[in-house]
Order: C-alpha cells, then structure tokens, then sequence
C-alpha cells in the first residue's frame, strides 16, 4: 500500500487543521494519523496513490481559513498497515511552528449565541476552530488545552463529546466550554467588592447608561468603557485617565451603525469586519463632533471597531432587547461606547483580576471580569486605509496579527532586537521568519519597562530560539538598550547598536525582502545620530548593513532640549530665531511665561540642541500657525496640522518655498517665513504640507539620481500623516522612482526591532 509522511509547517495549530485533514482522510479513503509537534502537523497516510495525490492537493487548497501553509513536504514511506484514520496525541520537541492569533467570533457561534434554545445562549466565551482567542491565552506550544489557560475548566461530559466528535467543528476546538464548564462573569464596584448581580451583563449596561465607566475584561486585557454620546462620561474618563486631548476608539454594534458617524470606504468597512477586528480610522461625518462630543476633537479621523468577541456582542444584544437569531446585527444600533485600553498613567495594559482592582482604583466604577486568565498582554491593533498604498497602514499592531510572522529573504542566525524607547516593540527572528511581538509601550516607566522583558521571554519561550545575537537602538541610555546589552552578556552572545533611522529603513527592506543598495529617505521624531547629534530627517545610502548619510533638513534648535519637543511653540520660536526674527517671540506668544527666556536661549545657544527632525518641523509650522502650543499627547500639533490641512483641500506648493545647498541640506526657511505671516491656518496647514511633499521629492530625486539608485524606502513616524505620504509617493513615482512603504509593521518606532535584527543578521553575515 503507497505511504507517504507529511510534514505542514506555519500556522497549522489553533486552526482546526488536524480535524480538516482527518475529515480529508474519511472522504479519501485514507488510514493513518495527524498530530501536532513543535515543528508544526504530522501526517501519516496510506491508501490508494491517486488518493493520496488529490490530499496532497486538497490540504492547500481548502486548508481552514484561519491556517496559513509556509511549508509541506511529502516523502514516501513503509506502509504501516493503519486500519483507519486518527488524531492522535500531540509529541513534544523543538518548536519550529507558531501560535495563531486572537480572532472575532465566527457566523456560526454567533448563530448558537443568539439562539435561545442552543446551551450556549448567551455564553460568553463561545468559541470553535474557527475562531476565538488563541495567542492570549497560549502559554507555550505544541497548542493543546493544558497548554492554555483552559486547562483549568476541565470539559463537561457534552462538551467532551464534541471535543472527540470528529464531525463536529469543534473538534478538538482547545478553548470550547459551555455555560457548564467554562469561565463565569463576575461583576465588581470600584472598590473591588463583588456586586449582587443576577445578570452581569444586564447590570453592566445599566452602569453604562448612568454614565458609569466600566472595566471590562477583554481578550488580551481590561477596556474602559463608558457611553460615548455621554459628554460627561466622556470627560470624567480623560479626567481619571488623565488622558486630556487624546482620542479615544469607539466601539459599535456592526457596519449600519459606523455609517452614521464616518465615511466608510468599502476597503474600511471590509477591514472593520475582517477576523482581526482591529481599530480602524476613518474619516468623520461634519456632524460626528456633536453627536459623540470629546471623542475625537480637532481631528479629522475616528477610530472605531466592532466586537471582538462574545462579551462585546453580547452588550450590543442586550441593548437591543436580546433579539433572536441574526438579522438585528444588519441594523442600526444607537449605542455607542467608547472602549480604551485599561492602562493607568500610561502603563502597560491590566490583565490581572485582583491588578484590575488594585490599578484601576479611582477610574472605573465598576469591573465585568472572568476567571479565565489572560496568559500574554495584548492591547488592540489600530490600522487605516493609506490612499498611497494598496494595502492598510498599521498605526499599531499587536491584537489580532500577533504573533503572526513576517517572512525574510533567507533564513540565518536567530536574532533578538530590543526596538527603542517610544512605542517599543521586540522582534526575534527564526530562520526565514521574524517575529515582532505586540505593542509595549513607551519605556519610561517601571512597569513598562518590565513588560518589555515579559515579551522577551514570552517569545523566547514559544519559539524555543536561543538568540545568537542582541540587537539595539544606539542610545545607550535608553532602558531596551541597557537590557539587550545585559541579556547578551549573560548569554555570551554578540551585541551590536544600529543607528536609529538606518533601522527604520532597513525594517521597510525586511518586510520587503530587498536586499540591493535603496535611499533611505527617513522622517520621524526623533533618533540619536552617529555623530551624537539629534537627527530625524535624513537621506540614507543602505546597503545591507552599511548606511551612509548623504543629506538631512536644515538643523532647527531645540529651546529647552526635550521640551521643546512636547511644546510646538517652541519650536515656533525656533523657526523665527533661524529667519532673524527672535524679536518677535515675546509677543507673538504672549500665554507662554517662558518666552522672553526662550529668546535669550536661542539667541545666546544655550541649552538649544540642533535636531534636523522633520517631526519638530512639524511643530515648528504648527506653532507658527497657532494650531497648538502646547501638546499633551505625542504628535498632537501634527495630527492638528494634517486635520486643518485636509479641511482646507488641496492647494499648489509654495514657488520657492524650499532650498537645497551644496551640502545637500534641505532648508525650508522660505517656508516658515511666510506661515509666520499666514492668518488662515487651514491655508497654511495645505501650503504646508503641499510645499513640503514638493520639497522632500525634489530632494530624494536628485540624490538619488547622482548615487544611482532607482528604490526609495520610506520610513518613519512621520509616514503615519496621510496627507504628506500621499503626495510625497505619488511625486515620487510619477518620476520613475520606486517607493517602499512599511505594510507588516507601523512605519514609526513600532518597526524599529525588525529593522535592528535586519541589520544586526547582516552584519553577522559579514
């Protein structure tokens, strides 16, 4: 009898994939067996050739849609005499597969959901193969229950019997319970004290509807809640937060009711529904400001998501008088809550029970949770449509497409890289996969900073790698730093810097997989440069792990170092001081008591720091505009800018607006000086952003004209403005340049660790 082992690499565990090649087996005629290993799924098969032939064919053609093939590999084998076809257990070993990701409940467990006489009416972890929590709840692989945190909620005799049913789809379906056997609600006050509840979820929506903010625990950790069309609710949650100006993520029912307050594109609202259920922002309606006041104020963009997962559906059902079957879920719901990540003072994401209690104390009146744990952190992905690109742009990724593995030109040693400090993430690569873990955060707190070493060994853990080197940003002094040069001195194993702006482009070639010589053209906030100066706006030659500096925008001087950076009127001050103007200062910002110092400091160089960072140009046109003096939230004048620019419509760039000297420096001063007599800032914002897209093409053109590269890989926080990239990559193609944007990763510091590991492999390479 013809025999063959299958070997199926990727994301083949989670998935349903052993029930799909069981169920492939039966209709063939085959015997054998599947198992999960640590190198993926196992496959022992015997029957007739052609058979075998045509499952060969059928597990990639009709794999489960949760599964993603990297690999299959096939060879014959003995016959073994199987006399049917079976699941067996799974074999532990080296890990060489990967954990799904966390996805939307699917039709088929919504229909059980809302349907009163199925036993899982109204169960709010109802889950199948295809869909439901998988890396938040994954402790370690291969992915079997006692290997999640469902191993503590043992299968009652109805469920087992699904469990071992191979026609049933939830067969082998690791995280299946029922009101039976799996987690319970709980809700709590603001103290911690257990509420006297019939019904959770029915006196949750009555917080709801008070005004009450409430903590609710999600996949991947704690969401506070409250009534976006409530104002007061609305402002009592930026006051416990002390979240000010930020916007917050809205929370809808389904797409009918995401129509009312933005214009859906359908690419957005396919997005919207897609598995991954991530934020997404999209552009408001000119009435949305009054009818959800102080979600979004000033700006352009809302950020809104549908449900997730049964929790979250089952609030909208509740609103809606518990309706039976499908068909309300087509409809227009009025509720709309805002739902934001449960991270108090800027720290990491609450997960725990007795932490949610402990460090949401003051801010949430009330607690929904669960006792099922959440084993990895994970806060929700934020993604937007980019006219520049076919492809949606992340702002944020982590819930949803982490862990998923982003694949590289060739394989090589296993490289762990550290990121940087702002919007950190970590990335370790295996063979021809990298994997970038969730969002951490910014590391300038205690917690944070930990959280950063819980992914680490998170990742070391599930892909069972032992790094052969540690890659980190050139700072020294930032926390991802002096960890990566610690782990690498315990593990005596190589650690290599890589400038900052060299890793952002080498992250666009990565996920690109280009390996031939690119310009750079890197814009962002802020990076130490090789010569110890602050540089943020660059033209780069990179060639694998070489990187040469070949232009950079005109140095602007930071008033108060830092500070500077949080307060866009400085950088205002700035632009004047560079046009001979300081002597306006004082008096063109009058509300800033500082303003008569910050003159003398820039007129006698102290503590003014040169930064050639575009995102400080940023500030600098935002400040002379007065659109914001003051941010209180990173990129705030910026994302202000952009929001006016957008209002005001399209508008030629200013005629010599921009110069570029012999040395290559891009000098916008002809800029500034006439927005520092623009009255209208919407026509400023336009003029802005047209004359600059016309600046940095010219600019990148010319260079790379004269080095005679035809590739420009963009990187940078500063590709998150739609505005700018859109104009800046079409200027650039319409000249026959090919443009690389970041698609896998956010192209701000959210991408730096595939960037470090790029380079760091090559250099091993070498």
């Amino acid at each position: 009898m013809p025999a063959q082992q299958i070997r199926v690499s990727g994301v083949v565990q989670g998935v349903g994939f052993r029930p799909f090649v069981w169920r492939l087996a039966h209709e063939l005629g085959l015997n054998g067996w599947v198992k999960n290993d640590g190198q993926g799924v196992d496959i022992f098969v015997e029957g007739a050739a052609e058979k075998l032939v045509q499952l060969l064919q059928r597990l990639r053609s009709e794999a489960p849609p949760l599964a993603r093939i990297d690999a299959l590999h096939a060879e014959p084998v003995a016959s073994d005499g199987c006399s049917e076809f079976a699941i067996v257990a799974s074999q532990p070993g080296r890990i060489r597969t990967a954990i799904g990701h966390d996805t939307a409940t699917c039709p088929n467990c919504l229909k059980e959901l809302f349907e009163p006489a199925d036993r899982r009416w109204r169960h709010a972890f109802i889950t199948c193969t295809h869909c439901g929590p998988r890396y938040t709840v994954t402790r370690r692989l291969p992915y079997d229950r006692p290997q999640t945190t469902l191993d503590a909620f043992p299968l009652c005799p109805d469920c087992a019997g699904e469990y071992a049913d191979p026609g049933n789809r939830r067969f082998h379906a690791e995280t299946t319970c029922c009101p039976a056997c799996g987690p319970r609600l709980a809700l709590l006050d603001g103290r911690g004290l257990l509420l006297e509840a019939d019904d959770p979820l029915r006196t949750t929506l009555e917080c709801l509807r008070r005004g009450e903010i409430v903590a609710i625990k999600s996949l991947g950790g704690f969401h506070l809640v409250c009534d976006a069309r409530n104002a007061s609710a609305v402002a009592r949650l930026r006051e416990r937060k002390a979240r000010e100006e930020k916007p917050f993520a809205v929370l809808l029912a389904n797409i009918a009711s995401a129509n009312d307050l933005a214009g859906l594109t359908p690419d957005e609202a396919a997005l919207l529904e897609s598995p991954e259920r991530p934020i997404v922002l999209c552009r408001k309606h000119p009435e949305t400001d009054r009818k959800l006041p102080g979600i979004a104020p000033g700006l352009a963009w809302l950020g809104l998501m549908l449900p997730a997962n049964p929790l979250q559906f089952l609030l909208f059902h509740e609103a809606a008088a518990r309706p039976q079957g499908l068909s309300w879920l087509a409809q227009a719901h009025p509720l709309a809550l805002v739902c934001t990540s449960a991270n108090p003072g800027g720290e990491p994401l609450v997960t725990g029970n007795d932490e949610a209690s402990a460090r949401l104390y003051g801010i949430a009146d009330a607690i929904l949770l669960h006792d099922r744990d959440i084993a990895v952190r994970c806060d929700d992905s934020v993604l937007r449509m980019a006219a520049s690109t076919p492809h949606p742009q992340f702002i944020r990724r982590a819930r949803g497409y982490t862990p998923r593995a982003i694949r590289l030109a060739h394989g090589g040693p296993s490289v762990l890289a550290t990121g940087g400090w702002f919007k950190n993430t970590v990335c370790l690569t295996r063979d021809s996969e990298a994997f970038v873990s969730q969002h951490i955060g910014s590391l300038d707190n205690a917690a944070t900073c930990n959280f950063l070493e819980e992914a680490v060994a998170h990742l070391l853990d599930i892909l069972d790698v032992a790094p052969a080197c540690v890659a980190h940003d050139l700072h020294p002094d930032f926390y991802s730093s002096r960890f990566a040069a610690e782990f690498a001195q315990r593990r005596d194993v190589p650690c290599i810097s890589v400038q900052h702006h060299h890793a952002h482009i080498a992250a666009v070639l990565a996920e690109h997989r280009v390996e031939e010589p690119v310009l750079g053209l890197a814009l962002d906030g802020v990076g130490l440069g090789t010569d110890g100066s602050i540089w943020g706006g660059e033209l780069l030659r990179v060639d694998g792990a070489r990187c040469q500096r070949l232009g950079q925008l005109q140095a602007l001087p930071l008033p108060g170092g830092d500070r500077a950076a949080r307060e866009p009127w400085r950088m205002a001050a700035a632009a004047l001081h560079l046009l001979g103007r300081a002597e306006e200062i004082p008096a063109r910002f009058p509300d800033q008591p500082a303003a008569a110092m910050v003159k003398q400091m820039l007129e006698r160089g102290i503590n003014t720091p040169p930064t050639s960072s575009l995102g400080r140009v940023f500030d600098a046109a935002a400040g002379l505009l007065k659109v914001h003096p003051v941010n209180s939230f990173e990129g705030q004048a910026a994302i202000l800018l952009e929001g006016r620019a957008e209002i005001h419509g399209e508008i030629p760039p200013l005629k010599d607006g921009y110069l570029i000297d012999a040395n290559n420096v891009l000098d916008l001063r002809p800029l500034y000086a006439v927005l520092a007599d623009c009255r209208d800032s919407a026509h400023g914002a336009a003029l802005f952003h047209a004359t600059l897209a016309a600046a940095l093409a010219d600019w990148a053109e010319q260079t790379a004209r004269r080095e005679g590269l035809l590739t420009v890989a963009c990187g940078g926080g500063c590709f998150l403005n739609h505005l700018l990239t859109l104009k800046l990559t079409a200027l650039l193609r319409s000249r026959g340049l090919r443009v690389l944007l970041a698609q896998q990763l956010p192209p701000n510091d959210g991408g730096l660790s595939l960037g470090q590991a790029w380079v760091a492999r090559l250099t091993m390479d070498n």
